[in-house]
Formats: C-alpha cells, structure tokens, sequence
C-alpha cells in the first residue's frame, strides 16, 4: 500500500519538532557550558576511587560469534547466518562462516538501541498486537511469525523493522540470549558521559522537550545515540497520528496488515532519521562555532553570573520552595524509605554476585597455577580473566539480580513507566565494576612478576593482591552504588514534583524572566533555576535516606566519613602506564606474528558453541526448515569439500533437509519493505560514521569447561574480519556481484564504498 502521508508532510511535521527541540538545545547548551567550566574552577569532585580504570577495554577484538538461522521476510524463508559480535557491539551477519573468513561483505549490520530481546513469540505475538490495536489474527489462523524450533531470538523495536533468529537448543538460546542483551545495554548508553557539555545539554533538552508537552517521568526510548534518541522523540509524536491515519486503510489478512504496518513504521522512521541526523549536526555545528565567544565571556564574568544567577534563586526559592515543601512532606518524603530498599536490595544482589564471580574466577586462575604450571600457564588464564566483565555469559549472574527490580504501587504514584532505565545503568555500573577491579588486579600482579621466585611465590603474591582488590571494590561499590541510588531517587521523585506543581507554579515564572542581565541570558534560565529549587526541597530527604542506609550498614554500603585516603599512592601511576598485554609478553613466541595470522588467531570473549557431536549445526541453509508444504527438495548440488559429516542424533532429518541446500551464496537481496512505497523517492542515507569512542581491547575469557574452569577453547578459525560496523552505523547490506548492477536500494539505506548498505 501506499503511504498516505506525502513526504512533504512528513518532512514538515519532522522539521517542527526539530526545530522546537534545536530551540532547547542552543539553550541549554549555554548552561551546560557555564556548569563545566565553573565545575574546572571550583572542583568540588567527590570520593577519589580506589580501583584503576581501563582506558581501552575491547579494541579489535570479538566478543562473540557463531551459526544462527535469519528469517529473511523479503523470500519468507529461513536462512543460516554467521554472526560476528565485534568490539562495538553490533551484530553483524554474514552469509556463512567462510564469507566471514575471507573477508567478504556481511549480508546485515544490526545497531541493537531500542530493541527488546524476546525468546517466546507469543511475547512478540503480544507486541505486535499491541501496536495496532483493533488488527489481531482470528484464533486458528496462522500467525504473524512461525518459528521452526522451540528456541527463537526475536529483536522487536517499536518503530524500527524487527529481526527475528532462532537455534537448535537451549543452550545456545540462552548464549545468544546474553549475548543480544549486552548489545542492547551497549548501544542503549551510546550518548558519551566524556562529553562535559554536549551530553548533558542533550539530555537536558530532551527531558525539558518532553516536559513541554506534559509528558514528565522516565522515558524508555532515551536510547542509542544522539541521533536515535531524536528519531525516537519524533516517532513518539509522529507515529499516533500516523497510526490514525494508515490503519483503516490496511487491506489484507489481520497478520498481512500487521506486517504492511511494521513495514510503514520502519519506512518512516529511516526517513526521520535522515532528516533528524542532518537537522541535528546543523545544530550542533552552530553552537560549537559559538563557543569560544560564549567560553571567553564566561571566564571573563564569572563571578557576575554567580551572583546573578544566585539572586535570581533566591526570588523563585522564596515563590516556590514553600509550596514544593509542603508537596515534598505529604506525597514523597513518606515513601523515600520503600524506593531507596525496592532499589537496594537487586542493586546490591548484583554488586555482591560480581565480587563473588571476580573472587572465584581469580580463585580458579590461581589453583590452576597450582596444578599445571607457575609463569608459563599465567598469560594464557590472564588473558581470559582480563576480559571478564565483557563475558556476557558468565557476568549474566550479576545482570539477573536486577530482574527482580519491581516498584509495584509507587510506580504508578510516581509516574514512573518502567524500570528498565534503572535495571539497564545499574548493569552498566556492574560491568565497569567488574573490569575496574580485574584491570586493577593484573596491574598489580604484572608489577609483582619481577620479583617472585618460582610457583609457590607466585601463588602467594596472588592471593595477597586479590584481597586488596576485593577491599578497593567493597569501597568503590559502596560509593558507586549510594550514587546511584541518589540519581535513582531524583529520577523518581522530580518529575512527580514538577508535574503536581506546575498548576500552581509554572505559569508564574515569567515574571522572573526580568532579573536575568541580558549579557548572562545565555547562560542562566529561569526554567532550570526552578528546576534546582525543586531539587532541593527533596535533595536533604533524599541525602539523609542513603546516609542512613550506610550507617546501618545495609548492603555493605560505607559511611560517607569512611574514606580510603592514599592506601596505594602509587597505583593510579601504574595504570596510565602501556595496556598490558599477556599473550605477547609471557606467552614465549620466539617471533613476532604477521598481521595475518593475528587475525586468524584472534580470540574472541565468549566461545562458540559445539554440539554434542562436535560439529557445528546449520553449516548450509535452510529453507526447508520451515516450508513444510514445499515441493520435494533439489537435489543437491556439488557438495562442499569442507561440510561436516551428517549426524545420526535426533535432528537428522532435518540436516538432511539441510543438506539439500547448496553453501553457495544467495542472489544479492536488498532488504526493502515490500509494501512500505512512499509517494516521493527515499531520501539517502548517512554515510557510516566512525564518530564514537573505540570501545576497547577483548582477547578471550571463556566460560568454564576444562581443564580449568573458564578456560574454553574458542574455536580455531574465528577471526577479525575487515568489514565492521562503524561505532554508530547499522543496517541491511547488499554486496552486487562483480559486474553486476547493485539492486534497488532500500528506504534509508546506502551503499558505500565496500559494498556494504548502512542505516542510522
């Protein structure tokens, strides 16, 4: 069907929102300024932490790969995929294992922002159903999705197209489950917290857009980069009306209009983001040439702007802070104490398991020492443990804990839509926990090596540092967790605040407008000083919340008056010292390796699966797998030289189904929405963008197996591949063979130079 919106109309309903945005932005980016560069003055920095941080954790590396069936919605088929989980979390999809070695172009690259790993498709069943109210299939008729196995991998966005995998086990859908799960908490935290300026005045605008339009609270889609958090407020307002507009005129089946609708959705939200992407960098481009002015005038009256900015406070803190007061003791300040435990306790559960999961995998390192071998064994555990807290298997213990999140009524008191906020940067924490208190630990021991004489030293020496590590972490996730739970509260508890009062309070703010010099308007706002006073007639409860929690020593958390003052002076030193690299230090290559056989060596954080006969399911595609009615297979062409024999366990007939599909690669597809024309011709897309932070540094930490626990092989062939999703980019690829013409190319995608088509 066609969009019954032209492309005008969207373009302009796109531009108003933008442009109402770009407005709060240029505001609050001068505030932000004014924020970080009296933070440089003044300091005022908190708790200095015990742990050293790792400036590069997963550079170059694979955090994961193996064999998965695709549903290809273009063919309605299923299709065997090789996927490859590089540094930057995202997933991408090559046409099979030996495409990916050799280099060749993968067929998808997926940004997983925004998207919710389903394992039941009557979950995604229930999505789907949900986003187009009054279409649901008839019971007995075929639904929108069937999957070929019990063990399906659906990732479900409520604007973007959907990707729907599944595998042979449980196994391998409880890996990949883990896998796709830290992809989405990556690519969810894609604005920098490096950025002093830019990011919070981002955030800040984004939350006084939303405010504007009545909607106060968490928001669940403040996810991925700046671009797609943008794309996402658009949809937001967009997509209701859209919905109006396109579901009466839906033909079809329930299930063929629900898939026409999906479709529609995903069309329109690649046209905003092209739009979004250029509208923003306009923007952001302008304020950035008019910083150094703004910078200078800043530097130049500080002080006046204090002063300004703090007379200004003190006339709203006198209109505002006795109504907030009172607003504060009768609606929020009785149910501090039931948010802060409701937070406390999974939070706390997750910190313990990660302390627990570093002091047993150090454990096991250590008594394998014991057993096979002192230094000539070390580099080899050292370079599994080093990647730990980016082994979302075995640091999927400490996630689960916060799954028991659950703030029941006070959720609905305040407004609060869902928890995942909470759940996802509390992980997020964890995880930095973890990798702060590993590096910490091998900086340790690597200073130590030079001075241990023999095996028995050597185990010595590292149960010494493992219990000065565990006391830095106990501090450092005291500090961390009683941070969190303050910004937790505040989170809660503001936008309730300002929503009640805005009846009485908002309308009278204007006044205020004429105490602010008009040299320092940049600067000072009335709606953000309000917003301060509010805070701080909940900021004491709040303050003195926490601090009870810790004096009582609940969760193990520190008393603010307990500070570790240079128990190790010299240990932040150690770590702006070069990364430590285990395999090439103590792993007695005689020569250096070619860049070449690094690759084909390559290591990867978390190990591919083998089935119980040791080799590899789907190795050919796999069609059959889900056309039960089709005609009698083909017969089988040339057979590849390397495909593993066929296996007598119980899913024989359907490798011998398998079989029948030849390992040679599929006619190029570009993955357009069948029905999703518009009436004007699809903008082009971003090119790739390679604009973010490199991640970091991941060789190989494996789950347990043997000898040793966490100390599985990964298998020998899996390497780094050239092609690799930018830091920022996703989305479906084409590769035309050579002297081919390339297919039509689908709304909000490109073809770059590689051949490879990228979307946002």
């Amino acid at each position: 069907p066609c969009l019954t919106w032209p492309c005008s109309l969207l373009a302009e309903k796109t531009g108003k929102v933008l442009g109402e945005f770009c407005r709060c932005y240029k505001e609050q980016y001068g505030v932000a300024l004014f924020n970080s560069v009296r933070y440089e003055i003044e300091g005022n920095g908190g708790p200095q932490p015990q742990l050293l941080h790792r400036k590069v954790p997963l550079e170059d590396h694979v955090i994961y790969s193996g064999n998965l069936f695709q549903y290809i919605e273009e063919n309605k088929k299923w299709r065997n995929r090789f996927c490859v989980v590089p540094h930057n979390y995202g997933l991408v999809l090559y046409e099979n294992k030996l495409a990916y070695e050799r280099e060749l172009p993968p067929r998808v690259l997926v940004n997983s922002a925004g998207y919710k790993v389903l394992t039941s498709v009557d979950q995604y069943l229930e999505l789907v159903n949900n986003s187009l109210p009054g279409v649901t299939p008839k019971s007995g008729h075929s639904p929108i999705l069937k999957c070929p196995t019990d063990f399906p991998l659906i990732l479900w966005h409520p604007y973007a197209r959907h990707y729907y995998f599944c595998v042979m086990t449980g196994k391998e859908q409880e890996k990949w489950r883990a896998v796709f799960q830290d992809c989405v908490r990556h690519c969810n935290n894609g604005i920098s917290e490096d950025s002093k300026v830019e990011a919070p005045a981002f955030t800040d605008a984004v939350r006084m857009y939303r405010q504007s339009k009545e909607h106060y609270g968490t928001w669940d889609m403040l996810c991925g980069n700046e671009t797609q958090v943008l794309s996402n407020l658009v949809m937001e307002e967009l997509l209701p009306e859209l919905r109006t507009t396109i579901s009466p005129r839906l033909k079809g089946k329930a299930q063929e209009r629900q898939r026409t609708w999906i479709q529609i959705s995903d069309a329109v939200y690649r046209m905003v983001y092209e739009q979004t992407k250029a509208q923003y960098d306009a923007a952001m481009a302008k304020c950035e040439q008019e910083r150094p002015q703004l910078e200078s005038t800043i530097r130049t009256d500080m002080d006046q702007i204090i002063t300004s900015k703090e007379h200004l406070a003190s006339k709203i803190r006198a209109f505002v802070l006795p109504k907030a007061e009172i607003c504060v003791r009768n609606h929020v300040q009785p149910y501090i104490s039931s948010i802060l435990e409701a937070l406390m306790t999974p939070t706390s559960q997750g910190f313990a398991e990660v302390r627990e999961v570093f002091f047993k995998e150090v454990t096991d390192l250590n008594m394998n020492i014991v057993n096979e071998g002192g230094l000539e064994k070390l580099a080899e555990y050292m370079e599994k443990l080093s990647h730990l807290a980016f082994h979302p298997v075995k640091m999927q213990s400490c996630y689960e804990k916060m799954d028991q999140l659950k703030l029941e009524g006070l959720q609905q008191r305040f407004d609060v839509s869902s928890t995942s906020v909470f759940k996802q940067r509390a992980q997020i924490h964890m995880r930095q926990q973890m990798d702060d208190a590993v590096y910490t630990f091998e900086t340790l021991l690597h200073q130590e090596l030079g001075k241990l004489q023999g095996k028995e030293d050597l185990c010595k020496s590292i149960q010494r540092i493992l219990e000065r590590v565990l006391k830095k972490y106990d501090y450092d996730s005291s500090t961390v967790r009683k941070k969190f739970f303050r910004e937790a509260l505040l989170q809660i508890t503001i936008p309730f605040l300002l929503k009640k009062l805005a009846p009485t309070c908002k309308g009278e703010l204007a006044k205020f407008q004429e105490l602010i010099f008009e040299d320092f308007a940049s600067f000072i706002l009335v709606e953000n000083t309000y917003e301060e006073v509010v805070l701080q007639s909940v900021m004491k409860d709040i303050m003195q919340a926490v601090k009870e929690a810790a004096v009582q020593r609940k969760h193990n958390l520190y008393r603010d008056s307990m500070v570790m003052h240079n128990s190790d002076p010299n240990l932040h030193l150690l770590g702006e010292g070069v990364p430590i690299d285990w395999g090439e230090e103590y792993s007695g290559q005689p020569e250096p390796e070619s860049a070449t056989d690094k690759r084909r060596r390559a290591k990867q954080v978390v190990s591919v699966i083998q089935d119980d006969e040791g080799v590899l399911p789907y190795e050919v595609g796999a069609e059959a797998l889900l056309q039960p009615g089709s005609p009698e297979p083909r017969e089988p062409e040339e057979p590849d030289p390397g495909a593993p024999p066929s296996s007598p366990d119980g899913v024989e007939k359907i490798r011998e189904a398998l079989a029948q599909e030849s390992l040679a690669s599929p006619k190029p597809r570009a993955d357009v929405p069948s029905g999703a024309t518009m009436q004007c011709a699809a903008p082009a897309s971003p090119k790739p963008r390679a604009d973010v932070p490199p991640e970091a540094k991941a060789p190989h930490v494996t789950p347990a197996s043997s000898p040793a626990p966490g100390a599985e092989t990964p298998s020998p062939s899996v390497g780094m591949a050239c092609h690799q999703p930018s830091d920022k980019e996703t989305g479906e690829e084409v590769a035309p063979p050579a002297g081919k013409c390339s297919p039509p190319q689908p709304m909000g995608t490109t073809e770059s130079s590689e051949g490879v088509q990228t979307e946002f």
